[in-house]
Order: C-alpha cells, then sequence, then structure tokens
C-alpha cells in the first residue's frame, strides 16, 4: 500500500496549550452548571489575567456570569491596578473590592504592626465571601508554584470557618469533581493547576493578551534586601545601610510591593521572557515573594488559615 495515501479523517489532536485551555474552560462550565454564587478572585497579575481570559472564552459569546473579587492590600502596583481596571471595562464584569484598610478600620483583621498586609487579606478574603455568600471562589494557584500548592485539588473544599485540611482532601479521578458543600462552607477551584509558568507565558503570546507592564524589562529604582531587589516606596522606607539605586528589572509575580521582589533582566518582550524562564531553576514565588521566605511551611501555614 502506498505510503503516499491521503488521509481519510482530520486529525483531532490538541496541541498542550489547547489541551489546558480545554481542561481549564470544562472547570468554569461546571462551576457555572454546579454552585449557585461562584466568584473570580482578580488581582490583576498574570494568572487572574489568564484565568479571567479563559472565563471568558468558556461562555461566549454571554458575558462572564460572576463578579470579580479583588482583595486590596493597599499596597498593589499602580500599574497592576491600571491593568485590572483595563480588563473590568474591556469585558463590562462586576469588581467587588475587599479592601483590607477598611477591614482593620472595621474591626475585621488588627494590624499590630508586626503582621504584614498580605497576612491580613486572609481576613478581608474570609469576610467577603461570607458577607457577600459565594459558595465558590475561583483562583489562579498553580501546582508549580510552590509545594503547598501542589497539594490541592482542582476543587479544594473550604470548612466554615474557611479553613483548609490538606490531608482531607476529594479524591478527582477521571476529572469528576465533588463540589458537595455544607452551609457556610465553600470550595476554592483552581482552573490553572496543571498548567505551569512556562504555559502561562506562551498562552500569553498566543493570545496576545494585555498585562501589567511591570512583568517586563524596565528601569526602575530599586534597593537590595534579603537577597532580593524591592521597589523603593513611601509603603517600604530604605532601612539603615540600603541604598536605591536604579536597575533594569522586572517581576515574575505581583502582590503586595513591600514585600514582592524582583530580578535584574533584560527580558522585555514574551519571546525573551520565555527563553529566560525556560532555564530559570527556582520558581517565581520562592525567588521573589518575601512572604514565602518566613519559614519553610510559610504558605502551606497560610493557605491552612484560609489563604488564597
Amino acid at each position: 500500500m502506498s505510503q503516499d495515501k491521503p488521509r481519510t479523517h482530520a486529525d483531532y489532536r490538541l496541541s498542550q496549550l489547547d489541551q489546558l485551555e480545554a481542561e481549564s474552560i470544562h472547570i468554569f462550565r461546571e462551576v457555572a452548571a454546579e454552585f449557585e454564587k461562584p466568584v473570580l478572585m482578580f488581582s490583576g497579575g498574570k494568572d487572574s489575567i489568564v484565568m479571567l481570559r479563559l472565563a471568558q472564552k468558556a461562555f461566549y459569546p454571554a458575558k462572564v456570569p460572576f463578579p470579580l473579587l479583588q482583595v486590596d492590600t493597599g499596597f498593589d502596583f499602580p500599574e497592576v491596578l491600571a491593568c485590572r481596571d483595563r480588563w473590568v471595562d474591556r469585558l463590562s464584569a462586576k469588581l467587588v473590592i475587599a479592601s483590607v484598610e477598611q477591614a482593620i478600620a472595621d474591626g475585621i483583621v488588627i494590624d499590630d504592626g508586626k503582621t504584614t498586609r498580605n497576612r491580613l487579606q486572609i481576613g478581608t478574603l474570609l469576610n467577603a465571601i461570607e458577607e457577600n455568600g459565594y459558595t465558590a471562589a475561583f483562583g489562579g494557584g498553580r501546582r508549580d508554584e510552590e509545594k503547598a500548592r501542589a497539594k490541592e485539588r482542582v476543587y479544594s473544599h473550604r470548612d466554615d470557618f474557611g479553613q483548609w485540611d490538606p490531608k482531607n482532601q476529594r479524591p478527582e479521578l477521571w476529572s469528576l469533581y465533588n463540589g458537595r458543600i455544607h452551609e457556610g462552607e465553600h470550595m476554592r477551584i483552581f482552573p490553572l493547576s496543571n498548567w505551569t509558568e512556562l504555559d502561562i507565558w506562551h498562552y500569553i503570546g498566543r493570545e496576545q493578551i494585555d498585562i501589567p507592564s511591570i512583568y517586563f524589562a524596565h528601569q526602575r529604582r530599586v534597593f537590595r534586601r534579603d537577597g532580593m531587589w524591592f521597589s523603593e516606596s513611601d509603603y517600604n522606607p530604605c532601612r539603615a545601610g540600603e541604598e536605591v539605586v536604579t536597575k533594569q528589572v522586572r517581576f515574575r509575580t505581583v502582590g503586595d510591593l513591600t514585600l514582592t521582589g524582583c530580578l535584574e533582566s533584560e527580558a522585555d518582550t514574551i519571546d525573551k521572557i520565555i527563553d529566560e524562564i525556560a532555564i530559570a531553576r527556582v520558581t517565581e514565588r520562592g525567588a521573589t515573594r518575601g512572604d514565602d521566605k518566613f519559614s519553610e511551611a510559610a504558605m502551606e501555614d497560610r493557605k491552612k488559615e484560609g489563604y488564597f
């Protein structure tokens, strides 16, 4: 038989990105069908933006059928907030902002002068979920990010105190998800669980997704602390012996600017960022997040209390 015989059927094999996209879209549709009041946690960072793009695709041409929730520390990067607002305007989405500052004023969380705003997000988030009656909250966590997140299921159960028990999780064989919850409980949903940082950047490039400019290399006034470069800011004054210098840097992850470091980089395009990440041996959180350096189990401890 000739080796050049034409095919009699189409090739339905998907690329890796298409498979990940299809899985995430399936998760969004499952949650929308199963839960009474879902919400998408949206920080304006690259992972939550990809997650929002997937939600947009999942329900197109209809609007995204749930609101967006941002927990605002008051110490967010202006570039991230600007990008957040562009996405909200672009999709005509409803944005709910849970302010740490307001939570402190209302006595929901206590600012003792020692606890970081990042940790104060926990009580602020749990109060917003309870106050608005959300039964499922989408998060942009990925299993390659941090070892505590590697333990998490796609459907991650939270008890009526908003807490997570890593030893008591539900099986998810054959992508079958158990979304049963009791009154007062909720689920955290992670549609990007099987994505890697490299997948995220390939998808951003393919889809031409709008992201904050600080992910790309730029000139910034920074100072060195705990082995990382931090932005000069009124919220983050230099300590004795710290000197502000101008460097060409970019951010691999964004969050509370008092805890989020940047790295020296020449990567000012998506292709260059992909090349840079491909040879990196430390995850973005391990490399540039001060809140994960307090202890070996810092992230897991926060997640048990109700963190993202």
